[in-house]
């Protein structure tokens, strides 16, 4: 079921007020319908195109899905690329980093959650091969997500998450491949309160802070030396 179509610079904003409407919305609890008008009506980074994907059928009774993505614009080979340490391909867009946002609703509660809302995420971008040997770069990644939240004024409880360093190297037939080196994050929490609009906007930080793009709030670490191959 589709409720929102893109958001961010692609976003064509509802007049304020204006109800989600969607093939099903009608049937939906009222809870989760106004949780779906809070997400729409928040304002994510422009440089991050947010968009409704297919949500997991089997964490909560119901549940929406977003991806962010984070693009370099293309340029000329003799241009100046408009954000600094990146290494663009000429005349292509280069995707920075990726994201995924969920919103899990179970009118029952679960336990484990403490709540009747989860939000789960996802962030994944490519550093330079030489940060993926860098101890601290998991705990980095959780800082500035804990940051970013307190940034954005969010109230919550039960976080946890995962930072993962990915490093990849080929060989044999696949040896031309340059060694890459990625980082993950994956997180969830039980938000408190019904600004879930918050939370969101939070998220769409994160990726544009993993992509490497100024500016960032006051306080809030970047994770250097981002690069696409």
């Amino acid at each position: 079921m589709t409720v929102f179509g893109p958001l961010g610079s692609a976003a064509n904003p509802s007049p304020q007020g204006t109800h989600v409407r969607a093939p099903g919305v009608e049937g939906l609890p009222q809870s989760f319908r106004a949780a779906l008008r809070e997400l729409r009506a928040a304002v994510p980074r422009t440089e991050a195109l947010v968009e409704e994907v297919p949500a997991p059928a089997k964490l909560a009774p119901y549940a929406v899905a977003l991806r962010a993505e984070i693009q370099a614009p293309g340029v000329s080979a003799a241009g100046a690329h408009p954000v600094t340490r990146l290494r663009p391909t000429a005349n292509e867009d280069e995707i920075l980093a990726t994201g995924r946002f969920i919103l899990l609703h179970d009118p029952q509660g679960q336990q484990t959650w403490d709540g009747d809302f989860r939000v789960v995420i996802y962030i994944r971008a490519e550093l330079e091969p030489e940060m993926g040997n860098d101890p601290l770069l998991a705990s980095v990644a959780w800082t500035w997500l804990c940051d970013s939240l307190a940034q954005h004024g969010v109230s919550y409880s039960r976080a946890g998450g995962t930072a993962t360093r990915i490093l990849s190297e080929s060989f044999g037939s696949l040896q031309t491949r340059v060694a890459s080196s990625d980082v993950e994050l994956r997180a969830s929490w039980t938000p408190k309160g019904t600004h879930f609009g918050s939370h969101l906007e939070a998220w769409a930080d994160m990726v544009c802070s993993f992509a490497g793009l100024p500016p960032l709030p006051d306080g809030v670490l970047a994770l250097p030396h981002v690069r696409r191959s």
